[in-house]
């Protein structure tokens, strides 16, 4: 029997939510649209079909502090913002514990 031929193993990661959705929420051309072509098969089956998500799992917009995000801005671009490589590197060490642990 000859060996089955895989194509190189990629790493599973994060959907990116700008494929899926423009700014504002509305979707882009050709993604999970509704509509479905005309066309049929020779089995009766329609062509280019696609699939219709439902809005229940939208999480919506981002709940985002605008005043806090402009006054990190302001304090980066002048430089007072502290910058704690420990204290970063202690909040990157946590997050890959929780990301790792069984959840409950």
């Amino acid at each position: 029997m000859p060996p089955i031929e895989v194509g190189p193993a990629r790493a599973a990661t994060a959907i990116d939510a700008r494929l899926a959705r423009a700014a504002g929420g509305e979707a882009l051309p050709g993604a999970n649209s509704v509509a479905a072509s005309s066309k049929k098969s020779a089995s009766g089956l329609a062509v280019g079909a696609a699939v219709e998500t439902s809005d229940a799992l939208d999480p919506g917009a981002a709940p985002i502090d605008t005043d806090r995000v402009e006054m990190i801005r302001k304090a980066v671009e002048t430089g007072k913002y502290p910058v704690v490589p420990a204290k970063i590197a202690d909040a990157m060490i946590a997050a890959g514990v929780l990301l790792r642990s069984p959840k409950q």
